[in-house]
């Protein structure tokens, strides 16, 4: 299956999902908290939802819908259904405090919600600022026959679900592929949180992109893949719910992924074949002497995004576990892979090459192309591409110039096709006037035995304008003169620590990235 067979077979991804919910009907298509489902139970509870929120709710065609869930079956269901009702999924982070909530529903406009019990505290102290007007409550066993108990005023999952086979005829989406399918809101990071406006074109396109790659290695009905990354993050929303999915594939759905005891015991029972995570999270579990104890004897897919993958994670990824990781690299606006390493030639420190009907190309700061070999800003083309920021139309003109998306990202393309991303363009620390990477840093302090984690950010300097400070977590004590001897010996004498911060563990966001921004403000 290629890109362009999803371009021209579906108009939707209403038609995408209904397809593949029926084609793959009898095999599972999720399995979380000790329950498997089929993807005949997935198409039956996510069209009598789909009714309801018609039917009952009132919702038409283009309204927005949040989702506050973390990774249980009742987020695809609620996301599948938002879909064949023709509305747009915004995906929200279920930890954003009342003020991220009330920002991100007003922003997108968000009419309904669907929303895990445990947070409704949080909604009820700003509701009244919102427009949302219809709440579906959730909690973790309503699948399981343990329904949550609903306050007055809410609705229920499985009530809304059995209500809505009463319903009349689902109105089978008429969405065209320009149609925003999703608001995915980037992290807010550089400012205020803007929501990328992903179409079911770009989506559609960006799944196809993948299962063209996917299935060199992996086969149609027959692959278990692990999703312990977030389902409200547009890389497993794209990567499990859409393409694995779409390939007939099973997903274990791991709720609490920091709870690596609970992880290993949910994933003991299968034989896995495939895993998407990011370097923590790898690192992780490759120190818990259960997981070690695992059958690995069916993974044959690791990959690895969302931030950079140093070489000590991965080389022991493939010691544990005897399966490589496969890299690449994208963003909340390109829905959100750009590329991937190819099966059997991964090239650890690189992204991979590019996706079909992709280009990449490395412009200076006065936005001209560079030639190949030289770093600069990478900039993308493709049919992945937001369509912009929703209701921002001067940060939209300033992100997509000449057709091209500006990442933000600093990288070369290497001779061989493969993309290096070299580091975050506002992560950049400037010594004596020369650029130091952070994820170089990085990259060789986690070569040392006893460092567990590295951030490396750049703190004031009288004498070169900025110096590098590492903040680590380390397995035992150990001098920071051995660690700042150990830098020396890989770096040049610029790039080397001048400041280091030891820590019992590092600030990361729910996806498991550490959070360089908040240890700014952390006194050396």
């Amino acid at each position: 299956m290629t890109e362009n067979v999803l371009n021209t077979q579906y108009n939707n991804l209403a038609e995408y999902l209904s397809q593949k919910l029926t084609h793959y009907a009898d095999l599972p298509a999720y399995h979380c908290l000790g329950k498997s489902v089929t993807f005949a139970e997935i198409d039956e509870y996510s069209r009598n939802l789909a009714r309801w929120l018609q039917h009952e709710c009132g919702l038409e065609a283009g309204d927005r819908i949040a989702i506050q869930l973390p990774n249980i079956t009742q987020f695809p269901i609620a996301a599948y259904a938002a879909l064949r009702a023709g509305l747009v999924v915004v995906n929200t982070n279920p930890l954003y405090t009342p003020r991220e909530m009330q920002h991100q529903f007003s922003d997108s406009g968000a009419k309904a919600l669907v929303i895990l019990a445990d947070f409704l505290d949080k909604f009820d102290e700003i509701k009244a600022s919102t427009g949302i007007e219809h709440v579906l409550v959730t909690g973790p066993a309503d699948l399981l026959g343990q329904p949550v108990a609903v306050p007055d005023g809410y609705h229920g999952f499985v009530a809304a679900i059995e209500r809505g086979a009463d319903c009349l005829q689902l109105q089978e989406s008429t969405a065209a592929r320009n149609d925003i399918a999703v608001l995915q809101y980037t992290g807010g990071t550089t400012g205020v949180a803007k929501g990328a406006s992903l179409t079911h074109a770009n989506l559609l396109a960006n799944t196809g992109q993948m299962l063209a790659r996917i299935l060199q290695r992996g086969k149609e009905g027959e692959e278990i893949f692990v999703c312990p990354l977030p389902l409200y993050h547009i890389y497993a929303f794209t990567v499990n719910m859409l393409t694995f999915f779409g390939m007939g594939s099973m997903n274990v759905l791991i709720p609490n992924p920091r709870d690596i005891d609970g992880f290993v015991k949910a994933i003991a029972p299968f034989r896995f074949t495939g895993l998407a995570g990011l370097n923590t999270l790898f690192v992780g579990l490759c120190r818990h002497p259960q997981f070690q104890q695992l059958d690995f004897s069916g993974l044959k897919m690791t990959f690895s995004g969302g931030t950079a993958l140093t070489s000590n994670a991965a080389e022991l990824w493939q010691q544990v576990t005897g399966c490589p990781v496969t890299e690449g690299w994208g963003l909340s606006e390109t829905s959100p892979v750009i590329c991937l390493n190819e099966f059997g030639r991964e090239e650890v420190g690189a992204v991979g090459t590019v996706l079909a009907d992709t280009e990449v190309q490395v412009w200076d700061e006065d936005g001209n192309p560079l030639p190949p070999g030289e770093s600069g800003e990478l900039v993308v083309r493709g049919p992945q591409v937001m369509l912009g920021y929703w209701n921002r139309p001067e940060e939209t003109a300033k992100a997509i110039q000449h057709g091209f998306f500006r990442t933000g990202d600093i990288g070369l393309i290497q001779p061989n096709g493969n993309i290096r991303i070299v580091d975050r363009l506002k992560d950049m620390i400037i010594v004596s006037g020369f650029n130091v990477y952070p994820n170089e840093v990085e990259d060789v302090l986690c070569r040392h035995p006893q460092v567990v984690e590295a951030a490396v950010v750049g703190v004031p300097s009288e004498q070169t304008g900025e110096a590098v400070c590492a903040h680590l977590v380390m397995d035992g004590e150990v001098e920071e003169r051995e660690i700042v001897e150990f830098c020396r010996t890989q770096l040049t004498a610029y790039k080397v620590p001048k400041q280091i911060v030891l820590h019992k563990e590092l600030p990361k966001s729910t996806v498991g990235k550490i959070l360089r921004r908040e240890l700014r403000s952390v006194p050396a």
